[in-house]
């Protein structure tokens, strides 16, 4: 079952349709009922039920789940946890939304990849005999493979959509790709291209964005693998425009610099903070001017460990407009925030030096890398005679040249105006790598494990719901220092063990709880299951 929206082209009113399919054999293909549920709100985009949906509901709620024909003992204590977060982040109310009754299987299947991360799916039958779970029944391969490719790119739009008028409010939104390896040679956008955990297999992108405060997931994109992230930030400016988020805030990281995506982001008035390379003459010459006062004791910040400076400056801002073609060009205003750190300093210099050393000796020894031409000539005077044979001369000015920008890095921004502020933000973006480093490894997609398309696009649904609730867990286990006692795996394996017992024609009853289960509960935020 799935819901299906159709815009009435007269009234201008989206109908919603609850959608079942089932095979017609005398016709010997696939067909769809569908039945009237209700009308879209059109500014929330929340499901207005009419009265006859909103009859049968409560006539489901008051016959309740049929109740248990056989004595069964389950383990409830981590699947309780994930119920209780799904209904205080609204996960469960929107699944059900975009994706009908389907939803508890999504669910289920979330929570089996959270519990059993590097298990394959195929082990579902095993987990979900001796755990409570949602769907309450076993998930089939064949059935979970169906399952994933039901998943529409609108219901997944509308899901996104849904959370992020719970959540996104003034936080900024954190940005960044990863890559994820693949066998498979059916997949469309699997490509060879810069495998950021240096596999050496061709590859899909996955594009996530992230709450910078909350910490939790906001959308994901699949992207083709040989795409590189600057020519992302079109598609991520498009996307947003959809988002019902009212003031966007971006950060960034350097692999998304250039011109004109910074003149976009200015076109779409979205606040940004954004890491740049200083190898960029504005920001040189802006280095420069502050070097001579820039390592004094006015200039330290302790709690981050850094020398740190800001400059307001302007941004040569320009615009085309798409139908006359005239371009425009204005000054804008952007914040330069310059930091220096001196054990950066001298970590450079060692690597750098390493570095010249190679390079050096690949000259001598007249071993020369085509892909070092470049720097040769950059640093190295080389000549050769017949008595004295090579011989090779640092260039010293250009060398120093190099080193006096070393230990340095910089952000641009055209809202956040104090250096201590921006430098703040953007180390929170690091959530954003544990994310991807939770979805590779926790949620077993460091591989894709899939054939086909559809599979693919269900698959990494399910994985970016799981995200979700590892996310919060996480963020609630650093608050209230869990780390300290648990890992992840730990706290969730302190509470799976708690069981559940069901008997024919009686309420289902809980075992014992104890007290570290208990104030585990309670640190998460989630009542003490009972």
């Amino acid at each position: 079952m799935s819901i299906v929206r159709m815009k009435h082209k007269k009234s201008g009113v989206t109908y919603v349709y609850e959608s079942t399919s089932y095979w017609d054999k005398e016709k010997g293909q696939a067909r769809n009922t569908r039945v009237c549920i209700g009308k879209l709100d059109p500014q929330t985009e929340e499901i207005i039920y009419n009265k006859r949906y909103k009859e049968k509901q409560s006539v489901k709620k008051s016959v309740g789940r049929p109740l248990s024909l056989e004595y069964k003992r389950r383990f409830c204590g981590a699947t309780y946890l994930f119920d209780k977060i799904a209904d205080r982040l609204g996960i469960r109310d929107d699944l059900s939304v975009c994706f009908g009754e389907q939803y508890r299987q999504l669910l289920s299947i979330a929570y089996y990849l959270i519990l059993e991360d590097t298990a394959p799916l195929s082990r579902f039958k095993c987990w979900g005999a001796s755990h409570q779970h949602p769907h309450g029944e076993d998930i089939p391969s064949q059935r979970s493979s169906e399952l994933f490719a039901s998943v529409t790119e609108d219901a997944k739009q509308r899901f996104f959509h849904l959370q992020s008028n719970r959540r996104m409010e003034e936080e900024y939104l954190a940005y960044d790709t990863t890559s994820i390896s693949s066998y498979s040679e059916t997949l469309k956008q699997v490509k060879y291209g810069v495998n950021k955990d240096h596999d050496p297999l061709a590859q899909i992108n996955l594009a996530l964005l992230l709450g910078q405060s909350s910490r939790l997931p906001v959308s994901y994109r699949k992207l083709p693998g040989n795409l590189s992230d600057v020519s992302t930030v079109k598609q991520l400016l498009r996307d947003l425009e959809s988002m019902p988020i009212k003031k966007i805030k971006l950060v960034l990281d350097r692999g998304f610099y250039s011109q004109k995506n910074v003149n976009d982001l200015y076109a779409h008035h979205y606040k940004f903070l954004m890491a740049s390379k200083i190898s960029l003459k504005w920001i040189k010459t802006h280095i420069e001017e502050i070097q001579p006062s820039m390592v004094t004791r006015a200039n330290y910040s302790a709690a981050h460990g850094l020398y740190m400076q800001s400059v307001s400056t302007t941004w040569d801002y320009s615009y085309t407009k798409p139908r006359t073609g005239e371009m425009i060009k204005e000054k804008r205003r952007i914040y330069l925030h310059i930091y220096y750190n001196d054990q950066r300093a001298t970590d450079e210099k060692v690597r750098f030096n390493l570095y010249l050393d190679r390079l050096e000796e690949e000259l001598q020894y007249n071993r020369r890398d085509p892909r070092h031409e470049k720097a040769y000539g950059r640093y190295f005077t080389v000549t050769e005679t017949p008595k004295r044979g090579i011989r090779v001369t640092p260039k010293e000015d250009a060398i120093r040249e190099k080193e006096k920008h070393f230990g340095y890095f910089v952000l641009i921004s055209n809202s956040i105006k104090e250096a201590k502020e921006a430098i703040g933000i953007y180390r929170s973006k690091d959530v954003i790598e544990k994310s991807y480093n939770d979805l590779k490894h926790r949620l077993n997609m460091r591989r894709t494990s899939v054939s086909s398309e559809e599979a693919l696009e269900g698959k990494l649904f399910v994985q970016f719901v799981a995200l979700i609730f590892i996310s919060y867990i996480k963020q609630k286990m650093e608050k209230n220092g869990l780390f300290k006692k648990y890992t992840l795996q730990g706290l969730l394996d302190e509470v799976d063990i708690i069981e559940c017992f069901t008997q024919p024609g009686k309420a289902t009853q809980v075992g014992e709880v104890t007290k570290k289960q208990k104030e585990i509960y309670e640190a998460l935020g989630v009542e003490v299951i009972s």
